[in-house]
């Protein structure tokens, strides 16, 4: 399934802190590995904030795929493992 980079998924809440908890890492632990990815691959020095990251990990919270592409980026692991598949719309016949 291919995405955009700004288009909206649903990521994988428990697979994410399943991968920080194996780590033993803390949410601000994740964050600054998140925020590390970016930079070495953008220059860029931006993170996620502990707001969206609870909302990830405890409400599968709707965000943009290169979100996940870099929380993957930090656990090495990929994107899609990390991405909930959604239920098929139905088509009105």
């Amino acid at each position: 399934m291919p995405f955009e980079d700004d288009s909206p998924v649903l990521p994988d809440g428990n697979a994410i802190r399943r991968l920080r908890h194996e780590r033993g890492w803390p949410p601000r632990r994740l964050i600054e590995a998140v925020k590390a990815a970016q930079e070495a691959a953008t220059g860029r020095l931006t993170k996620i904030a502990p707001d969206l990251l609870a909302g990830i990990e405890e409400r599968n919270e709707r965000v943009p795929y290169d979100t996940v592409c870099w929380i993957a980026s930090a656990f090495d692991c990929e994107p899609v493992e990390l991405v909930l598949d959604e239920p098929e719309e139905e088509e009105d016949a």
